[in-house]
């Protein structure tokens, strides 16, 4: 039989592997501790922090789908975040893109005032910025592509080749964006992926959770060992939940992709809307990079629009499918405002180096019938600029 397609593997993660009660979907396991079987013996499981059943399929089936060695299941994040920097040690350098994530922009700052490494923030679609950057020989290269929330595209191939001249530095990619089934950067010559399974891994808005694969058994070792010391490992519920979301990320992506299409047409046309943000646009800078190196464009959107604050107020309030709200790649459709929700972690002077303008949307395009939300959009466009 030939390989297993992802979709496949999501969709078939522990099922019929009970060999209890041949349950074909598999129990969770709820208990925090368990027995030893003797004196002296150390069974698989002891404490549910250090190790769960549950846990470990999802970790397994992460891991796999990112074709990747280990992988450990945190309690956000932001936590999976921590634990991929929790590799570096003191002096080292982290390279890491000006326009990420706010709370990832927000903890490598805080940590690197605490002297526990060092940051530096570039523009990484700058080649000079980069040649810069690599000759003050970093320990680690962080990429978000596509970024959070401009949707910038990096070549994660090309920037790997370029890791692979330095004295160990390992590339982290934060996936978020698009999931395992679209992009997956170890094949691409990254060393870790970071992502929030709470976006699109799990896709319900029900749980807070995160993920570190690693591309060997050592770093799988390492980030094990510090998960359990700091206590960041996701608790048995949560990962549960999470595995019964990854049954449906295939159909789920497929159909949050035809949505954006949907979206993305009406945005292009619209006369209050200045400039679209996605990679499948022709004119995408990284639109291109985008193509070579994933398997579909994903549904985050963000635009700006040309008006007023007051018709960008008026915009927001007057949408009824789309909730203002944070987070993303859940079936609901959201709204957010980057500079005051996602990114208000980052001064005004760090928001204004990233592109991140006071007219800047951010959409996660939701599974709601695709031409219910272009009728929201059209509505709520034109009663701002009325």
């Amino acid at each position: 039989m030939k390989e297993k397609k992802l979709a496949t593997i999501a969709v078939r993660t522990g099922i019929e592997s009970d060999t209890q009660h041949n349950a074909v979907v598999p129990p969770i396991y709820l208990s925090s501790n368990y027995s030893f079987p003797e004196f002296g013996s150390v069974p698989q499981y002891d404490y549910s922090r250090s190790g769960n059943p549950t846990r470990t399929l999802l970790a397994k089936t992460l891991a796999d789908l990112e074709q990747g060695d280990g992988a450990v299941v945190t309690n956000c994040g932001m936590s999976a975040v921590n634990l991929a920097a929790s590799l570096l040690s003191v002096g080292d350098l982290i390279i890491a893109p000006h326009d990420c994530y706010g709370g990832t922009y927000r903890l490598f700052d805080v940590r690197a005032r605490k002297g526990d490494f060092k940051v530096l923030f570039i523009d990484q679609s700058d080649e000079e910025a980069w040649q810069q950057a690599l000759a003050q020989n970093p320990k680690m290269i962080w990429l978000e592509t596509p970024s959070n929330p401009l949707l910038r595209v990096v070549d994660i191939a090309d920037i790997c080749q370029k890791a692979k001249q330095l004295t160990d530095c390992r590339v982290v990619v934060d996936n978020t964006f698009l999931s395992p089934l679209l992009q997956q950067p170890l094949t691409l010559g990254a060393d870790l992926v970071v992502h929030s399974t709470t976006k699109y891994i799990n896709g319900h808005s029900d749980v807070v959770g995160g993920v570190v694969v690693s591309k060997t058994p050592e770093d799988t070792e390492q980030l094990i060992f510090m998960g359990n010391c700091i206590g960041a490992t996701s608790s048995p519920f949560d990962s549960y939940l999470t595995l019964r979301g990854i049954r449906t990320l295939a159909v789920r992506m497929r159909g949050h992709e035809e949505n954006a299409a949907k979206v993305l047409t009406l945005l292009d046309q619209h006369a209050l809307v200045e400039k679209v943000y996605h990679p499948s646009i022709v004119t995408h800078p990284g639109h291109e990079i985008a193509k070579k190196q994933q398997t579909g464009f994903g549904s985050m959107i963000s635009f700006e629009l040309n008006g007023s604050e007051t018709q960008l107020k008026t915009f927001i309030s007057e949408l009824k499918l789309f909730s203002l709200a944070e987070s993303l790649g859940g079936v609901e459709s959201l709204i957010a405002h980057p500079r005051t929700m996602t990114h208000r972690a980052m001064s005004d002077e760090a928001q204004e180096e990233a592109g991140l303008s006071p007219m800047l949307l951010r959409l996660s395009v939701g599974l709601e019938d695709g031409d219910d939300l272009v009728a929201d959009l059209t509505q709520a466009l034109n009663k701002a600029i009325q």
